[in-house]
């Protein structure tokens, strides 16, 4: 069932996505009088699984859930119409029209995509407002549990300052900095000291899965979860909720305390003092010979630790007027950060290239509860990332045709027809070269990480 509500998340927001897309291409094709063949869903590849002929336009529905496409008549796409391109052209082609015409043609999907991610977090920073840890909250510094926090320089205590010069507003935030990031200032000990991000970070991310949970972590309490039948601890006392907050009369405010005195006192025990309930509760506890308690541990929601007095929310509303600046910074942000991801993937030395994913990465991305506004925050996202892909100057993508007819505007010679042939066939060559990588890299971190 889970992979079902993904699935379905995934490929509204795609049919979404590319519908508009290619209506921005139609609708711009239509208005300059360009005759539009076809306007599809999806690849139709011998068949389609729906199609009707409205003027002389085909509108249909593919069987090959890859993208979708407009055939404009006169122009060297991907259906490589060599027959059409070798007759005179007609009043109604794409190549009769101005180069003016053919750039706006040809940037109209891209602005759609842009345009609609601005309206999208717009709308959502209006109706749901923001609600984020702020990273200055974190009085008492980070939780450093993971190998490749350590690797990275990170000490649990330590208070994250700034990633490349800039300061953190969000703690959600830090994870993606630091993949985008060259270098970072933590204040340690009352010391402030710079550090260098590890080029190999990145590599090293990838490496550990999607499952490795976080490399860097607010600190929490320790609060008890389930208590097993066979602990040596079931019959201590504890109960699920409880909140230590004292180990031997030694404080343990946080979950990494409480772990480090009760590795001091293996096969001991030791008093604890727990939180039940705003009452406090002294209960005697047994330390196996690894420093267990035989207890699972639970986590508390950021609500809760707010009430506690561990954390301060943020929380920011919206009206119209205010959200769409904060709207069109975020999807400012979004592009920015997603451009920094793109060059990290274009140096090989960063290990960046084995983070690379196809459909199976981009629909894990979708919750296996659906909630609106999770749907939209990654429509919003997925159609920024769709916009600067298509923007690449790469033929058989909006950005090739872009740059030679930029080209053919500051030059006034037009590229031949038969050297855009080759373009395109060059550019779909490396196109389906870096798709079968990236669909790959899913396959490889599916079956067999």
């Amino acid at each position: 069932m889970e992979i079902l509500i993904k699935a379905s998340q995934f490929i509204l927001s795609l049919s979404l996505l590319i519908v508009l897309h290619e209506l921005g291409h139609f609708i711009p094709a239509k208005l300059f009088k360009t005759r539009v063949e076809k306007f599809y869903l999806f690849f139709d590849y011998k068949f389609s699984l729906f199609k009707k002929k409205i003027g002389d336009t085909v509108y249909g529905i593919g069987w090959i859930p890859l993208g979708g496409y407009v055939k404009i008549s006169g122009m060297i796409d991907e259906s490589m119409d060599t027959e059409q391109m070798a007759l005179p052209p007609q009043p109604w082609e794409f190549r009769s029209k101005p180069a003016w015409q053919r750039l706006i043609i040809m940037l109209g999907g891209v602005f759609v995509n842009f345009v609609l991610g601005i309206i999208i977090y717009i709308c959502l920073m209006y109706a749901y407002g923001e609600k984020f840890l702020p990273n200055e909250s974190l009085k008492d510094g980070v939780w450093v549990q993971d190998q490749l926090g350590k690797d990275l320089g990170l000490q649990t205590g330590d208070k994250i300052l700034t990633i490349d010069g800039q300061a953190i507003q969000k703690f959600r935030e830090l994870p993606l900095e630091f993949i985008n990031g060259n270098n970072y200032t933590i204040e340690r000990n009352g010391e402030v000291i710079e550090k260098v991000i590890p080029t190999d970070f990145i590599s090293k991310l990838v490496d550990r899965g999607k499952d490795a949970g976080a490399f860097v972590s607010p600190r929490y309490p320790f609060v008890v979860g389930k208590i097993p039948a066979d602990s040596q601890n079931s019959n201590a006392g504890l109960e699920k909720g409880d909140i230590v907050t004292l180990v031997n009369g030694e404080t343990a405010r946080y979950i990494d305390q409480v772990e480090a005195i009760l590795n001091l006192n293996k096969g001991q025990t030791v008093n604890l003092t727990v939180n039940r309930k705003e009452v406090t509760k002294n209960i005697s506890a047994k330390v196996n010979e690894e420093g267990k308690l035989m207890i699972y541990k639970t986590q508390l929601p950021y609500s809760d630790l707010e009430k506690l007095g561990y954390y301060q929310l943020a929380e920011k509303t919206y009206s119209f007027g205010e959200a769409i600046p904060a709207g069109t910074n975020k999807a400012w942000t979004t592009l920015t950060n997603y451009v920094k991801q793109m060059k990290k993937i274009f140096n090989p030395s960063t290990g960046a290239y084995k983070g690379l994913g196809g459909f199976i990465s981009i629909g894990s991305i979708f919750p296996s509860e659906f909630s609106w506004q999770t749907f939209w925050n990654i429509t919003a996202f997925l159609s920024i990332m769709l916009g600067f892909m298509n923007l690449l100057p790469i033929p058989a993508l909006d950005g090739g045709h872009v740059v030679f007819t930029l080209w053919e505007m500051i030059t006034g010679k037009k590229p031949g027809d038969k050297f855009l042939e080759y373009a395109q066939v060059t550019g779909f060559i490396l196109l389906i070269v870096l798709l079968l990588f990236a669909n790959g890299n899913d396959i490889f971190r599916t079956f067999f990480k």
